[in-house]
């Protein structure tokens, strides 16, 4: 339910295998193993080409071809079909770079051909992407598009302040997914900087989760640092990580701490739950359970809370429940507005904390080339059925100003395309870092 919105399944998998081609000029000499695997590229994307003819054995068991198959429609569906390469190099006629010309933009590429005799493809990288003639009124105007409700902004930070280059419905409160989990890591930094605890302190691996890509089998009460902690909550957005921190620095204080950081309507997080907890109440297990919770203020969820902590465990909550459709992330979620979303973002950035800084930018959640026009970049998102949130924290390289990128997209009758809001993003932040 809670994982990293997958700016990843897309993104990252084209950071370590992507694409390749070749425009009409290029065609009449394709006289190295080089040129001729990116003369055939287009071809591949198109269908034309089979992927065991083309991709040599290594590739292909690290990037299975429905895999690669999945990736190549994601590009298409965002940018348009392929159909030309240009300023393709190479100094040695097996390695080099080129620019893939789809419909709306271009992609910059490496492209590497193994020493066998078949000249079969053994890396293939998506560098970056830029779309053509891209501005904000172009993306809000697709966001705009998307079925349910969506959110974004684009900002400049000045000190405390939030300057708008674009922004829609940013005042709006948005199933935001792991994205709370900010709050979490905003308090850890503060008892930190207080004294209270340091990064380096070892305490158990407490209160196991779902969805826990760090920790996934762990035994309970595993020894493990704060600061391993941390990192697990941001970058794969670890649920075990995330519930024992909650625990170990209070629900109180982290209330607290969500207040203290501008949230406009922190009600809608009080008191905050626990990713098991969550995850419980969501399930068929606690139908009861759930109305009232819903029905009830934040004294009463608080009660309900306190009365079945001994039930409200990960060893009673109803998996199967969650297949299909979303589920009840209208009023059983963590939720947020861009402006909160930036307001936590300036208070972690004003805590100064290094060990906070580097946790966020352990995965900046975009791809490679993304990245390249920020001399710091920090990500935390979330999304289960009906909810993905992206948000980003960066530092531009050309001047040294503090943007924040952040979009949420809620649709409480159908899943929603992780894919799309992704190519949408990182073409925000693109148009931020110019």
């Amino acid at each position: 339910m809670i994982r990293k919105p997958v700016l990843a399944a897309l993104l990252l998998s084209l950071s370590t295998a992507p694409v390749a081609a070749q425009s009409p000029e290029m065609q009449a000499a394709t006289t190295t193993a080089f040129e001729q695997r990116a003369a055939q590229l287009v071809a591949l994307l198109n269908g034309e080409i089979a992927f065991a003819d083309y991709f040599d054995p290594t590739f292909q068991a690290a990037i299975p071809e429905a895999q690669f198959k999945a990736m190549t429609a994601n590009l298409i569906a965002q940018y348009g079909q392929p159909f030309a390469v240009e300023k393709a190099t190479s100094s040695d006629g097996r390695s080099g770079s080129l620019s893939l010309r789809f419909e709306k933009g271009v992609a910059a590429v490496l492209l590497d051909v193994g020493a066998g005799a078949d000249t079969r493809v053994i890396g293939l990288r998506l560098t970056g992407f830029e779309m053509a003639n891209d501005s904000l009124d172009k993306v809000t105007a697709e966001i705009a598009t998307l079925p349910g409700m969506t959110g974004f902004l684009v900002a400049e930070l000045d000190g405390d302040g939030i300057r708008p280059l674009a922004s829609t419905n940013a005042d709006q409160q948005f199933a935001v997914g792991s994205t709370f989990k900010l709050y979490i890591l905003d308090e850890l930094a503060a008892q930190v900087a207080a004294g209270e605890r340091q990064w380096s302190d070892v305490v158990p691996l407490s209160h196991p989760s779902f969805s826990s890509a760090g920790t996934a089998n762990w035994p309970k009460d595993t020894p493990v640092t704060l600061q391993s902690l941390a990192n697990w909550m941001i970058s794969v957005s670890d649920n075990s990580a995330t519930d024992t921190l909650i625990h170990l620095l209070g629900r109180d204080r982290i209330e607290a701490r969500m207040r203290a950081a501008g949230h406009s309507a922190p009600s809608r997080n009080i008191p905050f739950l626990t990713t098991v907890e969550a995850f419980a109440l969501k399930g068929n297990n606690f139908a009861a359970e759930r109305a009232a919770f819903v029905a009830g203020d934040d004294a009463a969820q608080r009660r309900l809370l306190d009365a079945n902590r001994d039930r409200l465990t990960l060893a009673n909550v109803d998996g199967v429940s969650f297949a299909g459709v979303p589920r009840f992330i209208d009023s059983l979620e963590w939720f947020a507005s861009p402006n909160d979303v930036a307001r936590v973002m300036i208070d972690l950035r004003k805590r100064q904390s290094p060990e906070a800084m580097a946790t966020m930018a352990i995965n900046p959640g975009v791809n490679p080339g993304a990245v390249r026009d920020w001399s710091w970049l920090g990500y935390k998102g979330g999304s289960e059925l009906g909810v993905i949130s992206m948000s980003l924290l960066g530092r531009r390289k050309s001047d040294g100003k503090w943007f924040v990128v952040t979009a949420s997209w809620n649709n409480p009758d159908a899943p929603v395309a992780t894919e799309t809001l992704v190519g949408l993003v990182t073409r925000l932040l693109a148009l931020a870092a110019r």
